[in-house]
């Protein structure tokens, strides 16, 4: 059976969940693989709208081993939380379906107050952070003075970690005037969040192996978009971690021949959350009804989302370091009832013609979009389910995205429902 990784093709926010959610039903197991509890995959399934943070979309789905790979940083509290509302509305029946690797990094109090006071410090160079602590919890998995989640399993250990931790951490805390912690403040909760967890806590590497040697079908759901990869991100823009498909490979513990096919998630636009450069963005009352109709705001923190025309430079550089050999394209409804669309295909930096993406912030911040247009469609397509349906310009538009990314289609998404996706090439197939 095929093993395919699913990722962000622009700067997140895409609809990875609903894509990931779609083909579980033909896989056996779906992996996170990185990212933190900043990802908000939102699933809307018979009209009920679920968020889902640190666990796999797979989750919604019975009988799908669900694992969260060493790639990841765990936010104890808030996925104690997340499990006790999938059990609330009946997902999670069977425990032993959620493992969660013992090797992940734990996002710990102070990660959260480092990450907001040096916001704060920065004022108006501020990243655009969420505030959930992922990038200090990642700078001390690099620093190698993380803690991780089996270290919450072992008391003793955790203390002394926590207790050395703790010197620096409070540190830098005062010095960006912020309030500084206590030992017991810290482990006293720990206590119970690891007795909760205790249960999902795996070598999870070592049970993925397990299921490539019998030959199941794999998805891995990554977190975050290509365009906020640390490494091939819009730097210093970007995530903490790497959100390009090659991350499924180190962030699960398995090897890249394991891979078979590698599916990009990209909107029939382009939105962006946070600060940085967005050639095509949309300030104008297009852009205020692409966030209207698209209901572009965080899943996470609930922030509106910067909005824009379709870039297709974007989509060839997420196309080429990802190896992308299909598309799925979401929210193509939202684009109904504008006469006319336009796609981004070059940019114009200081007088000079480019059609390809730099990933240097400060060079994109400058560029100028180079547009072509198209005639836009009327009418609702969420009742479509067949591709053969769709309007002539929809069709148009679609095989002019695969004209400029050398990328099929293979997916259309047309409303925000489960069964409101029209499949014309299914990966697992």
């Amino acid at each position: 059976m095929p093993n395919v990784v699913v990722v962000g093709a622009q700067w997140g926010d895409e609809g990875k969940g609903k894509i990931v959610d779609r083909f579980t039903r033909f896989a056996d197991v779906v992996v996170r693989y990185q990212g933190g509890p900043n990802a908000g995959h939102t699933l809307v399934v018979e009209g009920k709208k679920t968020v889902l943070h640190q666990v796999p979309s797979g989750i919604m789905h019975e009988g799908k081993l669900c694992l969260v790979g060493n790639g990841v940083v765990l936010d104890p509290e808030l996925l104690v939380t997340e499990i006790d509302g999938l059990k609330a509305q009946g997902c999670l029946t069977d425990e032993s379906m959620l493992k969660l690797s013992q090797a992940a990094h734990v996002i710990m109090p102070y990660h959260r107050r480092l990450d907001r006071a040096r916001e704060r410090a920065r004022a108006g160079g501020a990243i655009g952070t969420t505030g959930r602590g992922i990038g200090p919890c990642y700078e001390d998995k690099i620093a190698r003075r993380g803690i991780r989640l089996g270290d919450l399993l072992r008391q003793e250990r955790l203390g002394r970690l926590v207790g050395e931790r703790l010197v620096e951490a409070n540190g830098q805390l005062s010095a960006l005037g912020d309030e500084p912690f206590d030992l017991d403040e810290i482990l006293e909760p720990l206590s119970e969040h690891a007795r909760r967890l205790a249960p999902f806590v795996a070598d999870t590497s070592l049970a993925l192996a397990a299921e490539v040697r019998q030959g199941r079908a794999i998805l891995f759901e990554g977190a975050q978009g290509t365009l906020l990869d640390i490494d091939h991100g819009t730097y210093p823009f970007v995530t903490s971690s790497n959100t390009t498909a090659a991350a499924a490979a180190t962030g699960s513990g398995i090897g890249p021949t394991a891979i078979d096919e590698v599916v990009g998630i990209t909107k029939a636009y382009t939105t962006r959350v946070g600060a940085g450069p967005f050639p095509t963005e949309l300030s104008d009352e297009t852009g205020a009804y692409l966030r209207q109709a698209g209901a572009e705001f965080g899943a996470t923190t609930g922030r509106p989302r910067r909005c824009g025309w379709l870039d297709a430079v974007v989509l060839r550089y997420a196309a080429r370091v990802n190896g992308l050999k299909s598309l799925a394209l979401t929210k193509l409804d939202v684009l109904g009832g504008l006469e006319t669309l336009r796609i981004g295909v070059g940019y114009e930096v200081d007088g000079e013609r480019m059609s390809e993406l730099t990933a240097d912030a400060e060079a994109l911040s400058r560029a100028v979009p180079i547009y072509e247009e198209h005639p836009g469609w009327k009418g609702p397509l969420a009742g479509l389910r067949d591709y053969d349906s769709l309007p002539t310009n929809a069709k148009s538009y679609v095989a002019r995205i695969e004209g400029l990314t050398g990328v099929e289609v293979a997916v259309v998404s047309v409303g925000a429902e489960r069964q409101e996706t029209i499949v014309r090439r299914n990966p697992f197939a």
